[in-house]
C-alpha cells in the first residue's frame, strides 16, 4: 500500500457528484499509446464518452513501461492520462483478434489512432478501411507531421515537434542553448486539438450522420502555440530571440528578485503601469508621459527593469504579492511542482485529487480543469489494468453474453 510519506496522501479525494455527461453515449475506440493520443481520449472520457483502449497483449500502451517512478508497479505517467477508460488486450493484426476488432469498430462512433499513414495501411487501420466497416465513423489521427505531405511517415516525439515549431529556439536565456518546454507540450496540445476536433465532428455527425477524418499534427499544434511570435515576424520581419523570463513585446513583463524569493510581474497595459507605481508609493512616476505607453516603455526597458528591480529587492515576496493583490497588479510566485501540489486553491476547485483503486494505492490525478454548471468533474473509474474489461466490453458494445 501507499508509503505514508508520499505527497499523494495529502491530496483530497475525488470530487463528489455526477461525472460530466456531455458526451454520454459516445463510443470511442482508442488505439493510441504514449501521451498525445491517450490525453485526447482522456479528455473525451472526462466529458462522458465511453473510451475503450485496445492494447497489445502482454505489454499494452508504451507508457505502461515509462518509469520509474512507478506506484505499486504502475507507471505514474500512464495513470496521468488514462482515467475513465476501459482496457481490452487484443492483437488485431490476426484472427481471432481481428474479428473482435472489426466488431468493435462497427459499434464505435470514434476511432483514435497515432500510427503514421504507412503503418495504418499495413495494419488496416487507415480511415478508408475503417469507414468501410462503419460509414458514419469518425477516424481521428494524431501523428507528428499529419497524414499528408513529404514528412507524413516520419516518426516523431514531443521533443522533435518542439524543435520544428520554434518554441525551443525562443525558450531559455539569451546566452543559453535552446531549451525544451518542461512538460510534453506538443503531445498535450495535439491531444487537446484532437479532442476538440472530435467533439466538433460529433456535432456534425449528430446533425447529418456524416463521419469524418480528423488529422492532427503535433508539429502544427505546437507551432500554432507560437502564433503571436509567428504573426509578429511575418508582419514586421523582426526575428524574435530568446529573452528568458522577459517578454520581448510587453514592457514590463518578467521575473524579478525580491528580498527573498523571485516573483513574476506583468505590467501588461497602461492602467496597470500606473497602478504599480501607486502601489509602490510613487504615483507621479506612473504619470510620466515618456513611459505612459508600452511603446515608450520599450524604448527604455533596461532602465525601467533596473529601477523596478531595485525597488522590489527591498521587501520580501509575500509583502509585495499582498500589496500588488490589493492594487490589482498582476503578480505571482514561481512555484515548484511540490508547491503546485499543495496549492489549496486547486484543492478547493476539485483540480487535484486521488482515485481509490482496489487493492492498490490511490492514483493521483490532475482533473479536467473545467467547471460546468458550477461544479468540477468527478471521475468514473481509475486508470485501467491491462486487458481488464474484455468481458464487459463484449457485453456492453456487442451484446454478447
Amino acid at each position: 500500500m501507499t508509503d505514508t510519506k508520499l505527497p499523494l496522501n495529502d491530496l483530497p479525494p475525488a470530487p463528489t457528484g455526477a461525472p460530466f455527461d456531455l458526451l454520454e453515449g459516445v463510443r470511442v475506440l482508442d488505439l493510441t499509446t504514449s501521451i498525445a493520443g491517450p490525453y485526447a481520449t482522456l479528455l473525451l472520457a472526462d466529458y462522458g464518452a465511453d473510451v475503450v483502449k485496445i492494447e497489445r497483449p502482454g505489454s499494452g500502451d508504451d507508457a505502461r513501461a515509462w518509469g520509474p517512478p512507478f506506484l505499486d508497479g504502475d507507471s505514474l505517467w500512464f495513470m496521468s492520462v488514462n482515467r475513465n477508460k476501459r482496457s481490452v488486450a487484443v492483437d488485431y493484426t490476426v484472427d481471432p483478434g481481428r474479428s473482435l476488432f472489426e466488431k468493435l469498430v462497427s459499434a464505435a462512433d470514434v476511432v483514435v489512432l497515432n500510427q503514421v499513414p504507412r503503418v495504418q495501411e499495413k495494419l488496416k487501420t487507415n480511415p478508408a478501411t475503417l469507414q468501410k466497416l462503419n460509414p458514419g465513423l469518425i477516424v481521428a489521427s494524431v501523428t507528428g507531421f499529419g497524414l499528408t505531405g513529404e514528412r507524413k511517415d516520419k516518426p516523431c516525439y514531443d521533443l522533435i515537434a518542439e524543435g520544428y515549431s520554434g518554441v525551443m529556439d525562443l525558450t531559455g536565456e539569451p546566452d543559453s542553448p535552446p531549451q525544451k518546454v518542461g512538460t510534453p507540450a506538443a503531445d498535450l496540445l495535439a491531444g487537446h486539438d484532437l479532442a476538440l476536433a472530435v467533439a466538433a465532428a460529433l456535432v456534425r455527425k449528430g446533425r447529418t450522420g456524416q463521419g469524418a477524418v480528423v488529422d492532427v499534427s503535433m508539429v502544427e499544434s505546437m507551432t500554432r502555440f507560437m502564433v503571436p511570435r509567428i504573426a509578429s515576424y511575418l508582419g514586421s520581419g523582426e526575428v524574435p530571440a530568446r529573452s528568458g523570463a522577459r517578454d520581448s513585446v510587453i514592457a514590463i513583463y518578467q521575473v524579478f528578485d525580491t528580498a527573498d524569493d523571485p516573483m513574476t510581474l506583468g505590467l501588461g497595459n497602461d492602467a496597470i503601469w500606473r497602478r504599480f507605481w501607486q502601489a509602490v508609493g510613487d504615483a507621479r512616476r506612473g504619470e510620466d508621459p515618456a513611459t505612459a505607453t508600452n511603446a515608450g516603455r520599450r524604448e527604455v526597458r533596461a532602465e525601467l527593469v533596473a529601477e523596478i528591480q531595485a525597488i522590489l529587492k527591498t521587501r520580501p515576496r509575500a509583502e509585495w504579492l499582498a500589496l500588488f493583490d490589493a492594487n490589482k497588479v498582476p503578480a505571482g510566485p514561481i512555484q515548484r511542482v511540490d508547491e503546485v501540489c499543495t496549492d489549496r486553491h486547486l484543492y478547493e476547485r476539485g483540480f487535484l485529487y486521488t482515485i481509490a483503486r482496489e487493492g492498490k494505492s490511490p492514483s493521483p490525478q490532475v482533473g479536467t480543469g473545467v467547471q460546468i454548471d458550477g461544479r468540477a468533474n468527478a471521475p468514473r473509474r481509475a486508470p485501467p489494468d491491462l486487458g481488464a474489461h474484455e468481458t464487459d466490453i463484449r457485453a456492453d458494445w456487442l451484446g454478447e453474453s
